[in-house]
């Protein structure tokens, strides 16, 4: 199921990686591999991309980051073509992407003068910005029956799936709300009446999804090998003000729909 109604697409910067990844989907479908094998493909992706970041090859380290962000696509793709849905892939998938982020920016910080607070600042930077863009996302796809599979918070642990192995689900949930949960009530206080709000722009919904974890790794890619590394973790943290000017302009332009008596469903949703 497409994530998004055709008529209500938006250009998302951070899904450049989406028509690869259903080729690969597609050519897997009949195969034995399955979504969480592609989930530790990207995570060796990320892993190796950190390895030529420290090490100082650059090309290699924005392949890496790019292909990573393919196969991060690619695993929810294979879930789709196959019929497989998993709490085990989705919750793996989203505690792979904190901890790699983590990562991905501690390695930059080693190999730059930049301060651990900076670096510390702009990794929450970049995970409010992604909870923004995940939260106006889903937002948009419920209100037009799009699809919805994940909640923006999740209290209980969910039943494992057939072929699923319940231990793992109730670990991977744990993390997933450990790793996640203060950004999303962060992002949540910040704008919890959005699901009242107008529909939002193609336009605003492109900006966006500059927050969205692809397009933020191809930034990353190319300060790299443009040798402007040591401004990428900076760059995150003042690029972190967006987050507040796109809330404004939420609030200001497409405000809540309470004249009209219209009553919308309060189930949001946060992770695909």
């Amino acid at each position: 199921m497409s994530k998004l109604p055709k008529e209500n697409k938006f250009v998302d910067l951070s899904d450049y990686g989406r028509p690869i990844a259903k080729v690969l989907a597609n050519s897997l479908k009949s195969t034995a591999v399955t979504p969480v094998h592609l989930t530790i493909g990207f995570i060796i992706s990320g892993l190796i991309a950190i390895y030529c970041i420290i090490q100082g090859y650059y090309w290699l380290a924005a392949f890496f980051l790019i292909f990573k962000s393919i196969l991060d696509a690619a695993d929810g793709e294979l879930a789709r073509v196959k019929q497989k849905p998993s709490y085990t892939g989705r919750y793996l998938d989203s505690v792979a992407d904190i901890i790699l982020n983590a990562l991905f920016f501690i390695s930059i910080w080693y190999i730059t003068d930049t301060s651990i607070w900076t670096c510390l600042a702009a990794f929450i930077g970049l995970q409010l910005q992604g909870t923004l863009y995940n939260y106006y996302y889903v937002i948009l796809r419920n209100k037009f029956d799009g699809d919805t599979t994940s909640r923006v918070f999740e209290n209980k642990t969910p039943k494992a799936l057939d072929g699923e192995n319940q231990k793992h689900v109730n670990i991977l949930f744990g993390l997933y709300k450990l790793f996640y949960s203060a950004f999303d009530k962060t992002i949540y206080a910040l704008d919890s009446n959005a699901d009242k709000g107008a529909v939002l722009p193609n336009w605003l919904m492109t900006c966006v999804s500059t927050f969205g974890l692809g397009f933020q790794l191809l930034i990353i890619s190319a300060m790299l090998v443009l040798g402007l590394k040591a401004i990428i973790l900076p760059f995150f943290l003042v690029y972190t003000v967006m987050v507040f000017v796109f809330i404004g302009i939420r609030k200001f332009f497409y405000p809540e729909l309470k004249e009209k008596g219209e009553k919308h469903n309060t189930t949001m949703y946060m992770k695909s």
